[in-house]
């Protein structure tokens, strides 16, 4: 995982937590489902990047 990735990903899901707080606090359910949305696709994106560097990973280790 690139560490420019790593960052977007993470501030994507920080975002995504202060939407759904302000939308809590202000009673804005479009707000708050629309943080949580960005919470789970940033959390999903950090996924995905740690898959492709556990397969980058296991791939180059059988290649030695």
């Amino acid at each position: 995982m690139s560490l420019e990735d790593k960052a977007k990903n993470t501030a994507q899901t920080a975002r995504g937590k202060a939407k759904d707080v302000i939308g809590r606090a202000t009673d804005d359910k479009g707000l708050e489902s629309e943080g949580k949305a960005d919470q789970v696709v940033g959390h999903l994106k950090q996924a995905g990047e740690k898959v492709k560097a556990a397969v980058h990973s296991s791939t180059s280790k059988t290649k030695k």
